[in-house]
């Protein structure tokens, strides 16, 4: 098995595990679960303004408005 495919196999789980983290502390989970759930949207914030700030303004996929996105048709 390539390494590669490890560390992906291992960033998986740890993306996996956050989104159970952030799941369970919605819910009233313990503290420790809910620093990891804090830890896990700021981390997810800062890849999404990463991958903001990489292309430009103009790149045509506006994800939150496209014909039929959420419309109902």
């Amino acid at each position: 098995m390539s390494v590669i495919v490890l560390v992906l196999v291992g960033v998986l789980l740890l993306v996996v595990g956050g989104c159970v983290c952030v799941v369970w502390a919605s819910r009233g989970g313990p503290r420790w679960v809910r620093g990891v759930a804090a830890v896990t949207l700021g981390v997810g914030q800062l890849v999404r303004k990463s991958g903001r700030s990489g292309r430009s303004s103009n790149s045509g996929s506006d994800w939150g408005s496209g014909a039929g996105a959420g419309s109902g048709d």
